[in-house]
């Protein structure tokens, strides 16, 4: 049931003029970066690194290596810079690979150099960040390709790490996927609570359309055909099928035509993904993406 590709590549809520935005987001916005960065050192450093201030000389440099000890795709460059800039200005960060770059293991693929005082000190939340996002980017890359070839787009959800929903979606975009709603604020999603709240579907969408801005798109999450065909008979933009089966989709996409987008949703990992995909929906959201991912393994060993 491919639709015309306008939403391709977008957040699914945007409007043109939060498209546009999105646009842009392969970058990260400074202000914000800045701000997660001193937080999280912060809470590493406190008021100070007792070891290195107790061991190592303030004019002593040193060279480290970032190496993928498995095959990775790299996210969260920008972080690691962000992280020694803040401890040190004088720490050089270079690397070769674009974010969004698959790295095999063995792989040396950034380097930093300076004072050494300062790269023992930024060392532990570089990592942290870095391997988290890659960790994100590497499991969303594995879904994108899972379903390379169904037109299908790979999306994330909200179950983010807390304080992290920025940077994990900025991972998401590096692995090939798009972002779903940001936040509360940025789309409407009626969910089972909220149907339960207005009493129907029907009521619930009447009243998301009547207290939300026009250009916003209303989706309808459902779990069986009733609830389906209750939510076109309220006219949304989206469906959201949740934890139906391959099956169950597949009759759904038969059933609604080319009416209105559809996206699938729970219980999709990476050894049914290709069989949803494969029904003719139009999205697919995994919460895995974010909420359980396995951070990349990757080490700095630093010499003098």
């Amino acid at each position: 049931m491919a639709q015309t590709s306008s939403w391709r590549g977008r957040a699914i809520f945007s409007t043109e003029k939060r498209v546009r935005t999105h646009k842009t987001m392969n970058k990260i916005n400074p202000k914000f970066l800045e701000k997660e960065v001193a937080a999280a050192l912060e809470e590493d450093l406190g008021l100070g690194d007792l070891t290195t201030d107790a061991i190592v000389s303030h004019d002593l440099e040193a060279t480290g290596e970032f190496l993928a000890k498995e095959e990775m795709v790299l996210a969260g460059w920008p972080v690691v810079i962000e992280v020694f800039r803040s401890v040190s200005p004088s720490i050089i960060c270079r690397t070769n690979f674009p974010e969004g770059a698959r790295i095999s293991q063995g792989t040396v693929f950034g380097t930093v150099s300076g004072p050494a005082a300062g790269l023992l000190k930024g060392e532990r939340v570089a990592l942290n960040f870095l391997q988290q996002l890659s960790g994100v980017a590497t499991a969303t890359r594995r879904f994108v390709e899972a379903a390379e070839g169904t037109g299908v787009a790979i999306l994330d959800t909200r179950k983010t790490t807390p304080g992290l929903r920025f940077l994990e979606k900025y991972a998401v975009r590096m692995g090939g996927g798009k972002n779903h709603r940001l936040g509360l604020y940025d789309g409407v999603l009626i969910k089972e609570n909220h149907i339960a709240m207005a009493g129907s579907i029907g009521e619930a969408v009447r009243r998301a359309r009547s207290g939300t801005d026009h250009l916003k798109k209303i989706e309808v999450e459902v779990t069986n055909f009733t609830e389906l065909d209750q939510a076109l008979e309220a006219g949304c933009e989206v469906i959201l099928l949740d934890n139906m089966t391959v099956e169950q989709v597949r009759q759904a996409v038969e059933r609604v035509g080319k009416k209105i987008f559809l996206e699938v949703s729970g219980g999709i990992n990476l050894e049914n993904v290709r069989r949803y995909a494969e029904t003719g929906v139009d999205f697919i959201s995994v919460g895995a993406l974010t909420h359980s991912v396995k951070a990349v393994d990757i080490s700095l060993e630093l010499r003098l």
